[in-house]
C-alpha cells in the first residue's frame, strides 16, 4: 500500500509539473503573438468598431448609418449604411441655419422701430398713436444671442418716450410689420406689394393686381426717401425690383407675429405703471394703404444673423431655429408660415446641389420625427459649405468637443478640441454631424445617425465617441 501511495504522489508531481510547463509555453506563445501582431491603423480601428457596434446589445436592433468624408479629395474614407435615410433630430438645424445665412447674409440685422403720430401739446399729452414697426426679428425680447430681454427693451422704449416729453397718450399702440430699407439691397420678398413710407416698406397687397403697363423698373435712386406714394415689388413679369405710382390694392391676409404684440402689450402696461396713461388698446394693423404722418422716437437693432445662428447651433435652440425658418420664408416669399419656410429651405438646398435622395424636411428645429436624411447627403452638404464666403462664420457656430455648446461634456479624449459638430437627440434617436480636424491637418466631414437604439443615452453617446475619435489620427 505504501508503494502505491508513492507511485500516485510521484505521478501527481510529474503531471502537475508537465502541465505547468505546457501552460507557460502556451502563455508565452500568446504573448509572442500579441507582440508580433501589427497595431491597427485608425481606419482599421474605426472599421473594427463598426463591427463591434453591429453586435452590441444596445445597437444590435438599431437603425444607424455612419460616414467619414474627405473634404479635399471628395471621397468616402469609411462608411456604414451611408445612403440610407434616418431621423436626423437637431442636426436638421444645420440646413435651417445655412439657409438663413445664405438668404440674409451674416451681417443682417432686424430693426424694430418706435414712432408716434399726431401732436404732443404743452402738457405732454400725445393726441395720436404710438407705432411699433417690427421686421420679423427672431430674437426680439428673448435675451438670446446678445439681444435685449423684454424688460430692458421696454424700459429703453419707455425712457425714449419720456425724453420726447410724452406724459399721456390719447390713442392706441399700433403694431405693424415692415421691411426696412436699410436691411435690404434692392430686394424685396416676392408676391407682395410694399408701400414706401419714410425709411421702411409696409405691405399693402399682392402682385396679382399689378399692371405691366404701369410698371417701372428700379435703377438707381437719388434718395432713399420720396414724397410720392410709390409701391415697390418684385415684378412677376421681369422678376426684377420695380415700382408703380398707380396701384389698385387688394387686401392681403397676413398673420401678425405674436412677439411684437407681446412687446406692445407689455409696453402699454409698463407705461401705465410708470404714470403714463394710455387711453387706447394694442392693435394690429398689418395693412396701411394710407399711413399717418409719423415721427421717429427710437429703434432697436437685433444681433446679426451670424450671432443668432451661433446661439442656435451652440445651444441647439429650437425656438430660434423655427423663427429663422419663418423669417427666411418671409424675406424670400413674403410669407411667414411653416409651409412656406419648408419650401424655401428645400428650394435653397436644391439650388445648392443638396442630395435629395431619401430627404424629407418637416420643420426647422428637427423636433419632428418625420424628418429624414442620409449620412452621405449631410457630409457632402458640409463639404460644399466650406467653399462659401460665410463658411468661417458658420463653422464658428458649431459646438467644439470637450469645450463648448452641446459638446462641452463630450470628447474629453482624442477628440478634445478637434470635433466640431451639431448634436441631435430625440427619444431613442442620437445623432452627430460636423467636422473633424485631424492631427495630420486634414479636415473630414462626418455624419453618425442612430435611430431606435436600446439602453441609455449615455451608453449610446459613449459608443459614438469611441467610433468617431480614432478619425482624429487619420
Amino acid at each position: 500500500m505504501r508503494k502505491l501511495y508513492l507511485i500516485i504522489a510521484l505521478y501527481t508531481i510529474f503531471f502537475g509539473f508537465s502541465q505547468n510547463i505546457e501552460e507557460k509555453s502556451e502563455k508565452k506563445e500568446r504573448i509572442t503573438e500579441i507582440l508580433e501582431k501589427k497595431p491597427l491603423t485608425p481606419k482599421e480601428q474605426i472599421e473594427e468598431n463598426i463591427e463591434k457596434m453591429q453586435q452590441d446589445p444596445v445597437l444590435k436592433k438599431a437603425n444607424w448609418g455612419f460616414v467619414i468624408y474627405d473634404t479635399r479629395t471628395k471621397k468616402t474614407v469609411v462608411s456604414y449604411n451611408e445612403s440610407k435615410s434616418f431621423i436626423p433630430a437637431s442636426t436638421t438645424k444645420l440646413l435651417t441655419t445655412e439657409t438663413a445665412i445664405g438668404i440674409l447674409g451674416v451681417k443682417y440685422r432686424w430693426t424694430t422701430q418706435l414712432e408716434y403720430s399726431g401732436k404732443i401739446d404743452e402738457n405732454g399729452v400725445l393726441n395720436g398713436n404710438l407705432y411699433i414697426i417690427s421686421s420679423g426679428d427672431p430674437s426680439l425680447g428673448s435675451g438670446k444671442a446678445g439681444s435685449l430681454p423684454y424688460s430692458l427693451l421696454i424700459n429703453n422704449f419707455k425712457q425714449e418716450i419720456i425724453q420726447k416729453g410724452i406724459k399721456r397718450i390719447i390713442g392706441d399702440i399700433v403694431i405693424q410689420i415692415a421691411v426696412f430699407k436699410d436691411n435690404i439691397k434692392d430686394a424685396l420678398p416676392p408676391n407682395i406689394v410694399w408701400l414706401e413710407h419714410n425709411n421702411y416698406y409696409l405691405p399693402v397687397g399682392a402682385t396679382i393686381d399689378i399692371s405691366l403697363q404701369k410698371e417701372q423698373l428700379v435703377t438707381t435712386r437719388k434718395s432713399p426717401f420720396n414724397d410720392e406714394k410709390r409701391y415697390f415689388y418684385i415684378s412677376p413679369y421681369t422678376k426684377k425690383m420695380a415700382f408703380t405710382n398707380d396701384y389698385t390694392e387688394r387686401p392681403l391676409k397676413v398673420k401678425l407675429p405674436d412677439v411684437p404684440m407681446y412687446l406692445g402689450n407689455n409696453l402699454r402696461s409698463t407705461l401705465i405703471k410708470s404714470g403714463i396713461y394710455v387711453s387706447g388698446k394694442v392693435v394690429a394693423r398689418m395693412l396701411d394703404n394710407n399711413p399717418e404722418n409719423r415721427f421717429f422716437i427710437t429703434n432697436y437693432k437685433s444681433p446679426t444673423v451670424s450671432e443668432i445662428i451661433f446661439d442656435t447651433n451652440q445651444r441647439s435652440d429650437n425656438a430660434l431655429a423655427e423663427a429663422l425658418l419663418r423669417v427666411s420664408a418671409f424675406h424670400k416669399e413674403g410669407n411667414q408660415t411653416l409651409e412656406a419656410g419648408k419650401e424655401v429651405v428645400i428650394d435653397y438646398l436644391k439650388k445648392e446641389g443638396f442630395d435629395m435622395n431619401g430627404f424629407i424636411y418637416s420643420d426647422g428645429s428637427g423636433l419632428s420625427r418625420s424628418n429624414l436624411v442620409t449620412p452621405i447627403s449631410q457630409v457632402k452638404f458640409l463639404t460644399k459649405l466650406m467653399s462659401k464666403s460665410h463658411y468661417n462664420e458658420y463653422f464658428r457656430s458649431l459646438p467644439i468637443g470637450g469645450q463648448s455648446g452641446t459638446l462641452k461634456n463630450s470628447f474629453k479624449g482624442d477628440g478634445y478640441g478637434r470635433i466640431f459638430a451639431k448634436t441631435g437627440t430625440l427619444n431613442r434617436v442620437k445623432c452627430l454631424a460636423g467636422y473633424i480636424k485631424t492631427r495630420s491637418g486634414r479636415v473630414l466631414a462626418f455624419s453618425l445617425l442612430i435611430n431606435n437604439y436600446e439602453g441609455s443615452v449615455q451608453q449610446v453617446k459613449s459608443k459614438m465617441e469611441q467610433l468617431v475619435e480614432p478619425a482624429v489620427n487619420l
